[in-house]
């Protein structure tokens, strides 16, 4: 094993004490949770930011693996006993990952040892972070063939965009909450998010539209046909808690 993931199983690597929120993914069509993502806080809830704040070039991959472990550590206490677990979304950061079938042993191993299947746990990275479009590639290509789902996070607001998609699909495509807000009241909102929507299908990834704020909103998107949402009108994130989205009707 490589060096630097034996130093990720100290406790000290990173050098500051985080847990996780859960906010589920809705499937309106099914009504049931589609998986929850794993969001850092602080040791008691704190937000993220004194957290996120704290990672450093130095510490980045340690912060990466641990927050890893400690998502799965929680998700499989807080998942029903059973043979299909609901989904874990975990957002990784590429730039920490060095050689992905290195990076990925201790995730693997701590999945074998609290019992999480590899094949629902979900990779996301935001298209926002500036990252080598191959070395992405690398990650993503590895984490398929291990079985994992691999997901883009803030579709449409980052730097990646349309050049990877025609490079590779990945299982998921979450838009970004800056094109669903107000999508209501804004008609070209609406002829992006459509367009997206049609293209995703070509391709065969699920959408899922994040941020969702309000009752407009959610309606607008199930007229369009979206299944898979998230937002603060059907949960917000619940510190080391699963919990089940309140759907109001539309």
């Amino acid at each position: 094993m490589a060096t630097g993931c034996v130093g990720c199983r100290d406790g000290k690597a990173f050098g500051q004490p985080f847990s996780m929120a859960f906010q589920p993914i809705l499937d309106l069509a099914s009504g049931k949770v589609f998986a929850q993502e794993a969001l850092v806080r602080g040791p008691a809830g704190e937000g993220a930011g004194h957290i996120l704040s704290a990672v450093t070039d130095a510490n980045r991959y340690a912060f990466d693996q641990q927050c890893r472990v400690r998502a799965l550590e929680l998700a499989a206490r807080l998942s029903p006993q059973t043979s299909s677990p609901q989904r874990l979304s975990i957002n990784f950061m590429p730039n920490a990952v060095y050689e992905p079938r290195a990076c990925i042993r201790l995730t693997l191993e701590t999945a074998e040892r609290v019992g999480f299947p590899p094949d629902r746990i979900i990779f996301e990275f935001t298209e926002s972070e500036r990252v080598d479009t191959d070395h992405l590639l690398a990650i993503l290509t590895t984490y398929r063939s291990i079985g994992f789902m691999t997901a883009i996070d803030d579709f449409g607001a980052g730097h990646s965009g349309l050049n990877l998609l025609a490079r590779f699909q990945p299982d998921i495509v979450k838009l970004d909450m800056d094109l669903i807000r107000a999508i209501d009241r804004e008609p070209a909102k609406r002829t992006v998010v459509r367009h997206t929507l049609a293209m995703l299908g070509d391709f065969g990834i699920k959408p899922v539209c994040e941020g969702v704020e309000t009752v407009g909103e959610l309606a607008v998107l199930r007229d369009m046909g979206v299944s898979l949402v998230q937002g603060y009108l059907l949960a917000k994130p619940t510190f080391e808690r699963f919990v089940m989205p309140a759907v109001p009707a539309v």
